[in-house]
């Protein structure tokens, strides 16, 4: 395994990314009332992964570093609400996004327990 020269390195980082494509692809087929309400938020909630995995890549310190990412552990919690209140509303089929999204934190787990260990 090679070190991560930046974030975009990060395997974790990089299905995180995809993860928010794929939600900004789902999001554009919900009805134009959702627009200031559950697309904006699940948009939201989905950039915060990497960009929370992006910053706490460059921070020097470990408790730092893990800051972010508990942050962005956070943000997947909640990007995983909206995508329950997504099937509930009929609103999307949301099996692959599901996928994505437990790949993604148990990606994420792993690479916070390796970085506490250092």
């Amino acid at each position: 395994m090679t070190t991560a020269k930046t974030f975009e390195d990060l395997l974790v980082w990089q299905k995180a990314h995809q993860f928010v494509l794929s939600i900004y692809k789902l999001t554009k087929k919900f009805p134009k009332h959702e627009l200031f309400g559950l697309t904006s938020q699940m948009r939201r909630a989905a950039v915060s992964i990497p960009a929370n995995i992006a910053e706490g890549f460059t921070k020097r310190t470990v408790p730092d570093k893990l800051r972010f990412f508990n942050i962005a552990q956070g943000s997947l919690e909640e990007s995983r609400y909206y995508l329950i209140l997504t099937r509930d509303l009929d609103y999307a089929n949301i099996d692959a996004e599901k996928e994505m999204l437990q790949e993604v934190s148990r990606m994420l787990s792993a690479y916070i327990k390796a970085v506490a260990k250092n």
